[in-house]
């Protein structure tokens, strides 16, 4: 994953905002979270909440074991519920 084509392509994407995948020639958009209302506005959404889609529980040794514990499990989304639409930890 991390051949010179693919670092291209990440280093292509962190300077101009679309990342084309070498391999899949799947194409994504990069945003800045402050252009995001106006875009859906734009669009005709009424109505704009940001969410991360990813926490930083993925960061955790043995995450499949909390995720298997339902005491543990209900904690760790108790968690992420609380951060997920935190504005200094998206993007």
């Amino acid at each position: 994953m991390l051949d010179d084509a693919f670092r291209a392509a990440a280093r292509a994407a962190a300077a101009g905002g679309m990342m084309r995948s070498p391999r899949s020639g799947f194409t994504a958009y990069f945003h800045e979270v402050a252009e995001i209302p106006a875009e859906f506005a734009e669009a005709g959404l009424a109505e704009v909440r940001h969410y991360g889609l990813e926490g930083a529980f993925w960061l955790y040794e043995g995450l499949d074991d909390w995720l298997d514990d339902p005491r543990r499990r209900a904690l760790l989304l108790e968690e992420l519920r609380a951060m997920e639409s935190e504005p200094s930890l998206l993007g």
